[in-house]
C-alpha cells in the first residue's frame, strides 16, 4: 500500500505534466516553444555548434597565427575553425543568429546545410537568408507555423501593401503593387483562393484606393463587397464595356504624364517623371487595382460574335498589364484554370504578370502555367497542396524566389463589414461612375417603445 501511495504521489504529477505537455504541443505550439522547445533548441545549438559545423563541412583550416597561438598557448589539437556565430536572439516562432563566414566560404554552402543542422537542432526547419558580403542569418522556425496561421505584429504594411498570408519562415507575405505590379493567382475550388482575394480587398479597402471588380461569376464572389467597389462588371457583357472604359483612363493618365514631360527647359529633373507618382500629389491621380475573377470566363466563346469580343477583351487586358503599371493600374488576375488551350493571347497575358501564386489546383498544367516559367521546382510543391489544407499555397515571382504561404481565415461577414465601413473612401473617378455597382441599403430596426401605448375610449 505504501509503494502504491509512493506511486501515485510521484506518478500522478509526472503523467499529468507530461500529458499537459503534450496537450500544449499540439493545441499552444507557440507557448510549447516558449516554455519548453526553445530553451531547449537553444542549448542543443551551444552545446553542438562547432561539431555540428565541422559534421556539415561548414568549417576551414585554422590560420598559421591561430595554429602557432594555440600550440604556444596550450597542447591541445587545432581543430578547424567554424563561422563565427552572433547573439541568438529567440522569437515566438523560433531562433535567429548570425554567422559570419569564414573566407572561402558562400552563403551556398550553408542554404546546402539547412537540412542537417535542422536535425541537429531539433527545430521543424531552417532558412537562410544573406545580410550582406560574408554575413548570413539563420532563421530556424520551431513548429509548423502554416498549420494554425497567426499573422505577426509587425507586418510591414503600407501604401499599396498588404499582408495577405503567413510564409513558411514565419514572415509575412506582402502583397506590394509598386514592386510586384500584376499578379496571377489560381486555385481550384475550395482551395482558399477567394480567401486570399478577400484579404487584398478588406487591406486596399482602407486605403486612398480605387477598387474595380470583373467577376463573371454573377457577381457572387465580389458582390459582398460592392460597398467599397468604383466599379463591377458580373458578366462578359458588361466586361466588355468596363474594360475599354479603364484603357481610355490609362491614356488619359498617360496624357497627363506627357503634359508634365513637356514642361519649360530650365525645370529640375527631378521634377519630370515617367509615371504617376513622380506627378505633384495635388495632380497625381488615384491609384486603380482590377481584380479579374474567374478569367477563364472572358475567354470563353460559343459564336464568332464572342470570338470578336473575347479578342476585343484580351488585347484590352494585355494593353493594361503592360502599360498600367506607368499609370497606377494594376492587375489582379485569378481563376481556377489557366492554360494555352484558353485560346489567343492567354500566354501572352501570362507573361506580363509578374506575381505568381497557386492554391492547390486539379491539373498539374495549370500550376506549370502558374509557376513552370519561373521556378520549375516549385511546380511539385504545389501540387502537392492537400484539400484538408485550404489557404495553403505557393507564392512566387520573375526573380525565381518561392515560398509557401498560407491565409488566415477571414470570414465573409466581416470582410464584406469592413467595405461596409470604408465605403467613404471611393474615390471620385468620372469615368468608372456608370458601372459603380448598387449597394443594397440594409434595413434599419426601429427600437420598440419601452411602454406600450394604449388607445383611449370613452
Amino acid at each position: 500500500m505504501t509503494d502504491l501511495t509512493t506511486l501515485l504521489e510521484v506518478g500522478g504529477p509526472l503523467a499529468a505534466l507530461g500529458g499537459g505537455t503534450a496537450y500544449t504541443r499540439a493545441k499552444y505550439p507557440a507557448v510549447y516553444w516558449s516554455a519548453v522547445g526553445g530553451p531547449i533548441s537553444t542549448a542543443r545549438l551551444l552545446s553542438s555548434y562547432s561539431s555540428v559545423m565541422e559534421a556539415c563541412g561548414l568549417t576551414v583550416a585554422p590560420s598559421r597565427l591561430r595554429v602557432l597561438a594555440v600550440k604556444a598557448a596550450t597542447r591541445r589539437e587545432v581543430r578547424p575553425v567554424p563561422p563565427r556565430r552572433g547573439i541568438i536572439r529567440p522569437t515566438s516562432t523560433g531562433l535567429r543568429l548570425r554567422l559570419r563566414l569564414a573566407p572561402g566560404q558562400e552563403p551556398a554552402d550553408v542554404a546546402a546545410s539547412a537540412e542537417r543542422l535542422r536535425h541537429a537542432w531539433g527545430v521543424h526547419a531552417v532558412y537562410v537568408t544573406t545580410v550582406k558580403p560574408g554575413v548570413v542569418e539563420l532563421r530556424l522556425v520551431g513548429y509548423d507555423v502554416l498549420r494554425r496561421v497567426r499573422m505577426p505584429r509587425n507586418t510591414g504594411s503600407g501604401f499599396l501593401k498588404v499582408p495577405v498570408a503567413l510564409r513558411e519562415d514565419a514572415m509575412p507575405f506582402v502583397r506590394d503593387y509598386q514592386t510586384v505590379p500584376h499578379q496571377l493567382t489560381l486555385g481550384a475550388t475550395l482551395s482558399g483562393k477567394s480567401m486570399y482575394l478577400r484579404h487584398l480587398i478588406t487591406g486596399l479597402a482602407t486605403q486612398p484606393v480605387a477598387l474595380v471588380g470583373i467577376d463573371c461569376k454573377r457577381g457572387v464572389e465580389l458582390a459582398p463587397f460592392a460597398a467599397r467597389l468604383s466599379a463591377l462588371a458580373t458578366d462578359p457583357d458588361e466586361a466588355a464595356e468596363l474594360l475599354p472604359a479603364l484603357v481610355k483612363e490609362m491614356e488619359d493618365r498617360y496624357d497627363l504624364i506627357k503634359a508634365r514631360q513637356g514642361i519649360a527647359p530650365d525645370t529640375p529633373a527631378e521634377e519630370i517623371t515617367s509615371d504617376i507618382w513622380g506627378l505633384p500629389e495635388s495632380e497625381r491621380p488615384v491609384p486603380v487595382v482590377l481584380f479579374v475573377d474567374e478569367v477563364a470566363e472572358l475567354f470563353l466563346t460559343a459564336t464568332r460574335k464572342d470570338e470578336e469580343r473575347r479578342d476585343e477583351m484580351v488585347t484590352q487586358l494585355i494593353r493594361l498589364a503592360q502599360l498600367g503599371r506607368a499609370a497606377g493600374i494594376y492587375l489582379e488576375v485569378c481563376g481556377q484554370r489557366f492554360g494555352a488551350e484558353l485560346g489567343k493571347g492567354a500566354t501572352m497575358l501570362r507573361a506580363q504578370l509578374t506575381g505568381r501564386v497557386c492554391h492547390r489546383v486539379n491539373d498539374e498544367a495549370s500550376a506549370k502555367m502558374a509557376l513552370g516559367d519561373i521556378a520549375p521546382e516549385a511546380v511539385s510543391a504545389a501540387c502537392a497542396i492537400a484539400p484538408e489544407l485550404p489557404g495553403l499555397a505557393v507564392a512566387g515571382d520573375t526573380s525565381g524566389g518561392w515560398s509557401r504561404i498560407r491565409t488566415p481565415y477571414l470570414s465573409l461577414g466581416n470582410a464584406a463589414e469592413i467595405c461596409r465601413e470604408s465605403a467613404h473612401l471611393v474615390p471620385d473617378l468620372p469615368a468608372l461612375k456608370p458601372f459603380r455597382p448598387d449597394v443594397p441599403v440594409r434595413p434599419t430596426e426601429t427600437p420598440a417603445p419601452a411602454v406600450l401605448p394604449h388607445p383611449a375610449t370613452d
